[in-house]
């Protein structure tokens, strides 16, 4: 990954984290080589994905305030 995770945008982060899923789920056989990249690669996209939607709530929180 050639972004740090505040650079992501919520949909690469998410787009990261769907293609990995894919991935892992239509292996035969564990690529064990493979996967501490794609456990890193997938940590990053989750917290900038994270990020944005704790931005969200927090903008949601402060809009709906009583």
């Amino acid at each position: 990954m050639t972004k740090e995770n505040n650079a992501l945008t919520f949909k690469e982060g998410y787009e990261i984290l769907k293609r990995n899923a894919e991935l892992l789920e239509d292996q035969q056989e564990p690529d064990i080589d493979n996967l501490i990249k794609l456990v890193e690669e997938s940590m990053q996209a989750y917290k900038a994905c994270k990020s944005r939607v704790d931005a969200v709530q927090a903008a949601l929180n402060e809009t709906f305030k009583e």
